[in-house]
């Protein structure tokens, strides 16, 4: 039973069916932000958004009765379950506000999504990588914080007039948010600010940033040529289960050849040459 329920479970039409549900989920609750919506259609939703769960709360109880112990072992399974539960918590009262969460249920795409999960599992891979980059821009951004306020404080009080100010006017010019409009304003009484700006966009903007999407490719490549290899393993697997499979039955069919010349014919053989005709040609 449990063997025909995971078989049940992982084939491609039940995850479409999945993929479905969260999908028409996702749209009703982005309904129910509009009052015109929730005026007419109240109900509907209600009892879609109902149904919904109750569909995401059977599919976990059949994963969990067919894998076993197993489920547990898989973090996407782990996600799934936190999600769901985050959406069976009470609602009323001081806890209405876990009713906003349940839009987490549109997460569930990226554990059921396989190219969304490659994505997601690169993205965490590539973390320890990222880790030195972001010690690196914080580095860059507190020394170029530093200079901004000790030079332009008094210039533009409202970007540079203390530390974390400068820090937050300094990270909004790294994405590149109104920073001519900064320089500009600074460079009305500095008018070689634009070499402190400029080199730290250059810094930040082109090399920084560019160092962490580096970094994602690369985990990205790395984890398709895990999946690669895996891939070639579990063909090789079926190869060579294949091949099994042949050699078995050529062995079969080796030892049924000297059992049919063991047979009746054979055994009449004999017969056959001490028969009538042999004397005769004896005789002569």
């Amino acid at each position: 039973m449990r063997e025909r329920l995971r078989a049940a479970l992982e084939t491609p039409r039940f995850q479409h069916l999945i993929i479905a549900v969260i999908v028409i989920n996702s749209v009703t609750l982005g309904l129910e932000t509009s009052a015109t919506a929730v005026a007419r259609y109240g109900t509907a939703l209600t009892v879609v958004d109902h149904l919904a769960l109750a569909v995401f709360v059977v599919e976990l109880c059949a994963k969990v009765y067919a894998y076993g112990w197993r489920f547990f072992r898989n973090p996407w399974n782990l996600f799934d379950t936190a999600i769901v539960t985050v959406s069976l918590l009470p609602t009323a009262g001081g806890l209405s506000v876990l009713r906003t969460l349940r839009i987490l249920r549109t997460l569930r795409l990226i554990s059921v999504v396989p190219s969304l999960r490659r994505v997601v599992t690169a993205l965490l891979a590539a973390v320890p990588g990222m880790t030195s980059i972001v010690l690196l821009l914080s580095l860059v951004l507190y020394v170029a914080a530093v200079m901004g306020t000790k030079l332009y404080h008094e210039t533009a009080p409202k970007y540079f007039g203390d530390l974390p100010t400068s820090l937050f006017t300094l990270f909004q010019m790294m994405t590149g948010d109104a920073w001519s409009d900064i320089t500009r304003e600074v460079m009305t009484r500095h008018p070689w600010a634009w070499v402190f700006f400029v080199l730290f966009m250059l810094v930040c903007t082109f090399v920084v940033l560019n160092l962490f999407i580096a970094v994602v490719v690369s985990a990205m490549e790395e984890e398709h040529a895990e999946e690669s290899v895996h891939a070639t393993e579990e063909l090789g697997a079926v190869l060579l289960a294949e091949l099994a499979e042949l050699r078995a039955e050529v062995r079969e069919l080796r030892d049924r050849v000297p059992a049919a010349q063991n047979g009746p014919a054979a055994r009449n053989g004999p017969a056959t040459q001490n028969g009538p005709a042999a004397r005769r040609a004896a005789g002569r």
